[in-house]
């Protein structure tokens, strides 16, 4: 994946989520690092859509 889906939102919670589970990403630090996205902008714009991120599981709910 070169690049996250930011405008849309469920996409963009499927791709961190598989990105987290399937890649070899083992923090949400480590995707925001690697596609240059602002982590706590990401976390806002999930948040208003009903989401949010588990630490302990390493995804998005």
């Amino acid at each position: 994946m070169d690049h996250l889906p930011l405008h849309d939102t469920p996409m963009l919670v499927s791709a961190i989520n598989f990105l987290l589970r399937d890649e070899e990403f083992d923090n949400l630090d480590q995707i925001c690092y690697h596609f240059n996205v602002d982590r706590e902008e990401l976390e806002k714009r999930l948040s208003a859509a009903g989401y949010s991120y588990s630490t302990e599981h390493k995804r998005f709910w």
